[in-house]
């Protein structure tokens, strides 16, 4: 046997491995330490971390090869934006929406929470990101991981792994970036204010009906958001028909969590050392965030508002329920009010707020596909920067 040929095949990855994949391996790192450690969201940063680590294996053949698993998964599930469909299903099967039938003003509070995603747009243009890759940045602001991963592999597939970890990461940091905003833009009195929630009754056939018609109307207006919302009212549809309990329960079990652990995978497959490690990423991870604070500001200035005109019978925290993480920036607005009256539950308000903030969300991703697609048609030019 000839050594001299064995040793430099024993220590291939070694002498492959770059300072860029270590940095990139601590990166995966780091997001499985607040997966297990803090609690961040572990069921999205646990598998994005790991598959961070794997990617940056030299030679592994796991997302080099056509044939990898890890280039198979990303090819089956994320080109076709089959996992952000079926994680839509799992969370319409998760969310209620009597709160929000019962109080459609909320539905305001949902459309001020957009807000970010189409300041954030224009800053990144100004930058001199071209129109599709700015679209598509704005999208983190909803703080919607399959939204900000359909718009992304719509108009920008090339950002998708940094926007996909950007979206995910901040929703896991929202106990961290929103609290200080809610204090800041509110008063102490503001955050005291109660608000009784005696609700309409919602009828059985309303809540049947509502997923139906909100899908035939959206797809009808804004056709390029019908992916995202009929899948989201299909799940919907399931939990309150009554009628299919094993496929609602299944919906938002089995199919949402196998759905989320692959699509984890894949995405943290994506970060490697020569994708990631750029300046255009941190402008979008910067931007990012900003879109985050926007719409977070936008949906607090906005309940302040509605207070005042309430003559004070709105607490304002809920307007920082008008993004699209469900259902923790709902809960959150709650906490907050209860830290200052621990018998002011303000719950089922933040959730109409919420709930209204994650179809808000779903619009905004299809106007903006089907607003940059047709520009694009008509003649404007959209270059990428890679």
């Amino acid at each position: 046997m000839d050594l001299g040929a064995l040793l430099p095949e024993l220590t291939k990855g070694l002498t492959n491995f770059t300072l860029g994949n270590a940095v990139m391996i601590l990166a995966g790192l780091v997001l499985v330490y607040l997966a297990v450690a803090k609690e961040y969201e572990p069921v999205l940063l646990l598998p994005i971390g790991f598959g961070c680590i794997l990617a940056n294996i030299p030679l592994s053949g796991l997302t080099a090869n056509a044939d990898g698993m890890m280039k198979v998964i990303y090819d089956a599930g994320i080109k076709t934006e089959l996992f952000p469909l079926l994680i839509f299903i799992g969370v319409g099967a998760m969310i209620d929406f009597s709160p929000l039938l019962s109080q459609p003003r909320m539905v305001l509070l949902g459309a001020a929470g957009q807000f970010g995603i189409f300041g954030t747009l224009i800053l990144a243009i100004l930058l001199g990101f071209p129109l599709n890759q700015a679209a598509s940045i704005g999208v983190i602001g909803a703080i919607d991981g399959p939204t900000s991963i359909f718009v992304a592999s719509k108009l920008a597939p090339e950002l998708l792994a940094p926007i996909a970890v950007a979206a995910y990461s901040y929703m896991s940091l929202i106990p961290i970036i929103q609290p200080p905003l809610m204090r800041l833009l509110t008063t102490k009195k503001e955050r005291l204010i109660r608000m009784e929630y005696a609700p309409k009754p919602i009828s059985q056939s309303t809540l049947v009906a509502f997923p139906i018609v909100l899908t035939l109307a959206v797809g009808l207006l804004v056709p390029e958001a019908t992916p995202l919302i009929s899948m989201l009212m299909l799940g919907n549809l399931l939990k309150v028909s009554g009628v299919v309990g094993r496929l609602s329960k299944a919906a938002e079990n089995e199919i949402i969590n196998i759905a989320t652990l692959f699509l984890g995978l894949a995405v943290g497959s994506t970060m490697t050392a020569s994708a990631f490690l750029n300046w255009a990423t941190l402008q979008i991870m910067l931007l990012g965030l900003l879109a985050f604070a926007l719409d977070t500001v936008a949906g607090l200035l906005f309940g302040k508002l509605m207070c005042f005109l309430s003559g004070g019978k709105i607490n304002p925290l809920i307007g920082a329920s008008g993004i699209s993480a469900f259902p923790m920036a709902g809960r959150l607005a709650a906490k907050m009010a209860s830290e200052e009256d621990p018998d002011n539950f303000i719950l089922m308000h933040a959730m109409g707020a919420n709930t209204a903030g994650q179809l808000g969300s779903v619009m905004a991703g299809g106007i903006l596909v089907g607003s940059v697609s047709k520009l694009v048609e008509c003649g404007i030019k959209v270059n990428t920067r890679f």
